[in-house]
């Protein structure tokens, strides 16, 4: 993001980027009203994270809990026979190629300039790829400049059955346009259902610089265990060896720094 004049170049490492994060780092347009509108995500998936987890383990409630659930705008059920994509949202089973969001339209050219009127997107699709389908979420999706924006599966929320989720990456700081995201059918002849309290995916904010070619080059590998180093040696010490010698020591301590650290670097 561009420098911020407000932001305190004296405080810590990491607190300058929060507080220039105070402007929103995402806005979510929401265009067709019934949808229900993205929310934190959560740190312990909803309830389905063990307990000995959500005490202990800080790298799955981080990853649980990093970025917002986005949910189906209404409840679907589709049928694939390994061929064909059926599809229903209230009764009776309709073939799918492409379809729009009930009475979008209307409401679309309604609120559109006029020169846009008639180009609303489409809220489902069947792609060329066996078994697979584009679901717009009834979102727009804008994020700060030079953000990019990961559409991926719920984390550590294990799916509601018979379908995938592909991941990508949008660069929503210039790409003003729908939220998709594509499903892929693992199973045939058997109903798939998606509801609207169940989150369809999951979107976290990005860097840009974090996944371009030089920051995905910049890799040392070493080769086998002689190639490690004193310093190495000390840092595996602490971590695994020194807390190991003690039986009786408290768990989750990996955890407590962790969450110590945070509050220290960046106080609310």
């Amino acid at each position: 993001m561009p420098k911020n004049p407000r932001v305190n170049a004296d405080l810590p490492i990491g607190c300058a980027e929060q507080e220039e994060a105070k402007a929103p780092i995402i806005r979510f347009h929401r265009l067709i009203e019934s949808a229900r509108a993205p929310s934190r995500a959560d740190r312990y998936a909803g309830g389905t994270l063990p307990t000995r987890a959500t005490r202990y383990c800080e790298a799955a409630t981080s990853a649980s809990g990093f970025g917002w659930w986005v949910f189906p705008p209404i409840d679907l059920t589709f049928l694939w026979d390994g061929d064909s994509i059926f599809w229903q949202y209230k009764n009776g089973w309709l073939p799918l190629t492409a379809a729009q969001f009930p009475s979008f339209c209307e409401i679309f050219d309604t609120a559109a300039p006029a020169d846009i009127a008639g180009c609303a997107p489409p809220f489902l699709t069947v792609l060329p790829e066996p078994g697979t389908v584009q679901i717009w979420t009834g979102l727009i999706a804008q994020t700060a400049p030079n953000w990019s924006l990961l559409i991926r599966p719920p984390a550590n929320l294990p799916l509601q059955g018979g379908y995938t989720l592909y991941e990508g990456i949008v660069e929503a700081d210039r790409w003003f346009g729908p939220l998709f995201t594509n499903l892929r059918f693992t199973r045939t002849d058997s109903p798939i259902r998606l509801a609207t309290d169940f989150p369809l995916c999951q979107v976290q904010p990005i860097p840009r610089y974090v996944y371009n070619d030089n920051t995905l080059a910049s890799t040392i590998i070493t080769p086998n265990i002689s190639g490690l180093t004193s310093a190495d040696w000390d840092a595996y010490r602490v971590c695994i060896a020194e807390p190991n010698s003690r039986p009786n020591r408290p768990f989750g301590a990996y955890a407590t720094a962790v969450r110590k650290r945070r509050n220290e670097v960046c106080p609310a």
